[in-house]
């Protein structure tokens, strides 16, 4: 099928889950690729990842730029169970993008279930799109899960 024709597609998707960012996204890259800015698309896969993570890594940042975060609330972090428990998580995360990078390196057409399942996750469970490498990280730790328990009941 052609490209045009499945952000085309995407686009009515994203219009009917009232998903904007699934809308935009694919109108800009139908712009980009009616008005011959192809060979642009490659730095865009490329350094896209890498800027709407830098974009978002900003936006959560703003409360210590702005002061709204202070030594207190820091140190309270360190020292209540839900600070201990957001460690965690953040720890737990970051371990699970690496799993992910390393899937997506052994099996990079794995991307395509990756945007299915995100698409499917935006339009129907009101997802946000923000970790293209976790999604990764999850489908490792099930496909891990799956075979194990296939090797326990086989």
């Amino acid at each position: 099928m052609n490209g045009d024709v499945l952000l085309v597609i995407l686009i009515l998707i994203g219009l009917i889950g009232r998903s904007h960012i699934i809308t935009i996204a694919a109108c800009l890259l139908l712009i980009i690729k009616l008005i011959s800015l192809e060979r642009y698309l490659p730095a865009i896969e490329r350094r896209g990842l890498e800027f709407g993570l830098l974009f978002l890594t900003m936006a959560v940042l703003v409360p210590f730029a702005s002061n709204k975060i202070t030594y207190k609330d820091i140190i309270a972090i360190f020292t209540s169970w839900p600070g201990i428990i957001a460690i965690i998580g953040g720890a737990i995360a970051t371990h699970m993008n690496g799993r992910g990078l390393e899937l997506l390196k052994l099996d990079p057409q794995m991307i395509i279930g990756l945007v299915i399942g995100s698409i499917f996750g935006i339009i129907f469970l009101r997802g946000i799109p923000v970790g293209p490498l976790m999604a990764a990280g999850i489908t490792a730790l099930l496909i891990k899960m799956t075979n194990y328990l296939f090797d326990i009941f086989n």
